[in-house]
């Protein structure tokens, strides 16, 4: 909820507790120690086997030991506490966190891409091939309760880091169920170039997730604007609430990690005391706070009749029409 100082003084709103701050640790190392595990089943199958496919979900394996040990380090630097370095909290992280995790899948998925690729040149036949199969329904199965039990946690928090790893072993769990797949159709057809095959198609779906994850974290570290319906929320709550006699211009909304943020300039009579600017102003904020639970609002209050103060800020760009209130010429 807003709380304002004085007119034409910013004021910020008290934040509820981080959310990051009751972060399933259970969960987060359970992912560590499922991704430990997968590795050592996965690379085991591959020696066994020999088959290339195998190796590509085994690499990806390794790339979610790192994601998973990046996610835990960024949800316990995200519950820090904001200080005097960083006022506005540390859960940006999180989008820093998802970048590496994305760079890391991309970079995996081209190294799959190469080997496949290497191998329909020179096609081999895999070993073992039931045990292969057996290790890969195996790993892919605690890779889908653990992501589940991720993406269960992120809901609850609010976390991307969270949900980029749970969707990153969801990914793993349709690669291990592709390897299986293509193992059962190269005992069945003996044909050799079936394995190399799986693992290419199986890169550029790995790669497709990975860019995926690196363009919402450079979304989240540009400050992108919140989803447009919650947007609209918020202007119809101050549009509901400021009567015909005040008006409002230049919000702005933006979030970093679980933490959502709200800024916008609330013009009432000049004729208005503090005491009166500040009970309306809290008005409006308990407004914004019915529907977006948890946002931080931070409101410029200036005097309705002065031209100067339809100014926004010098760093809001020029966008499309929005539904704001004009300056009337005849105030």
């Amino acid at each position: 909820m807003t709380t304002p100082d004085t007119m034409g003084a910013n004021s910020a709103s008290t934040s509820a507790s981080t959310p990051g701050g009751a972060a399933p640790w259970r969960v987060i190392w359970l992912s560590v120690a499922a991704a430990l595990v997968t590795v050592v089943l996965k690379l085991g199958a591959y020696f066994l086997t020999g088959s290339i496919s195998l190796l590509s979900d085994a690499v990806e394996s390794c790339v979610n030991v790192v994601a998973a040990c990046t996610a835990a380090f960024a949800l316990w630097f995200a519950a820090r506490p904001a200080d005097r370095s960083h006022p506005y909290g540390h859960e940006k992280i999180e989008f820093f966190s998802s970048g590496v995790e994305g760079g890391l899948i991309v970079v995996a998925a081209v190294a799959i891409a190469v080997e496949a690729i290497r191998r329909l040149a020179h096609p081999a036949m895999p070993h073992a091939i039931g045990i292969g199969i057996f290790i890969t329904l195996l790993t892919a199965a605690l890779n889908y309760a653990v992501a589940r039990a991720l993406l269960n946690a992120a809901r609850r928090i609010d976390s991307l880091a969270l949900e980029a790893d749970g969707h990153h072993l969801l990914s793993d769990v349709w690669t291990s169920l592709g390897v299986a797949l293509g193992l059962a159709l190269v005992a069945w057809t003996r044909l050799l170039w079936i394995d190399a095959a799986i693992a290419l198609l199986l890169s550029l779906n790995i790669a497709r997730i990975g860019v995926s994850l690196l363009a919402r974290s450079f979304d989240g570290l540009m400050d992108r604007a919140l989803p447009d319906d919650e947007v609209a929320r918020i202007r119809a709550a101050i549009s509901a609430t400021i009567g015909p006699d005040n008006a409002y211009h230049a919000l702005r909304t933006r979030r970093a990690g679980s933490r959502r943020f709200a800024d916008y300039h609330l013009l009432v009579p000049g004729h208005s005391s503090v005491a009166q600017a500040h009970d309306f102003e809290m008005a409006v904020g308990r407004a914004i706070e019915a529907v977006a639970p948890g946002i931080e609002v931070t409101t410029h209050i200036e005097p309705i009749e002065e031209p100067l103060a339809w100014n926004d800020s010098r760093l809001r760009a020029e966008t499309e029409a929005e539904a704001e209130p004009q300056p009337d010429a005849n105030r």
